[in-house]
């Protein structure tokens, strides 16, 4: 459910755990060229089996954003899967996994079946246009690994039209370019709540 905000957010304050900030990605016309690749990367079935450093990095990581998810998702077997697909799915993309967490936290608070008043859906809020667009008719926006896919998919695509820019991919995102209110949400959830290791946004 989208929230009214008031000039008053900074990132000095934390992002109340209960608090969600659902958007509406844009619809844009894409390039024949764009949206064959971007299904053909929806379209990859590869296992989710997330590649860490080491075993023990997958040990800390695991462990570390279990025991902070615990709250939220209390079942520890679908937490962890939960995790080890958020991590799988946000490195095939080239994003950091716990800015991924942080934009989870803002825009669904983590609830599956999460639908917005713009009618996104799921864990990273994705419009049902896009299934349209870059899917298939299989396609459920409420399946965990294929949100993740397509949430991941799709800021990766803003991130590359936006040349790297995570402020303004994360606006694009959102349905927000230009406003600072969601970019600044999800950076105090990924500081506050996620961090691991260094991360930055962009000096807004």
């Amino acid at each position: 459910m989208r929230l009214i905000l008031g000039l008053a957010l900074s990132l000095a304050v934390a992002l109340p755990a209960t608090a969600v900030w659902a958007g509406a990605q844009q619809y844009e016309p894409l390039a024949a060229s764009v949206q064959a690749g971007l299904h053909a990367a929806i379209a990859d079935r590869a296992a989710p089996d997330p590649q860490f450093p080491s075993i023990q990095d997958k040990v800390n990581w695991l462990t570390d954003m279990s025991a902070r998810l615990t709250r939220r998702m209390p079942d520890r077997e679908a937490r962890l899967e939960f995790l080890k697909t958020v991590y799988y799915e946000a490195k095939r993309a080239g994003l950091d996994p716990q800015m991924v967490l942080g934009l989870i936290q803002v825009e669904s608070g983590f609830k599956k079946y999460s639908v917005s008043s713009a009618g996104a859906r799921g864990y990273m809020q994705v419009m049902p246009f896009w299934v349209r667009l870059i899917g298939s008719k299989d396609s459920n926006l409420f399946h965990m690994r294929t949100n993740l896919r397509f949430g991941c998919t799709i800021l990766r695509h803003y991130l590359d039209i936006e040349k790297g820019d995570l402020y303004r991919a994360l606006g694009r995102y959102n349905g927000s370019l230009g406003k600072p209110e969601y970019p600044r949400m999800v950076q105090a959830a990924w500081e506050k709540q996620w961090a691991w290791g260094p991360r930055v946004i962009g000096p807004r």
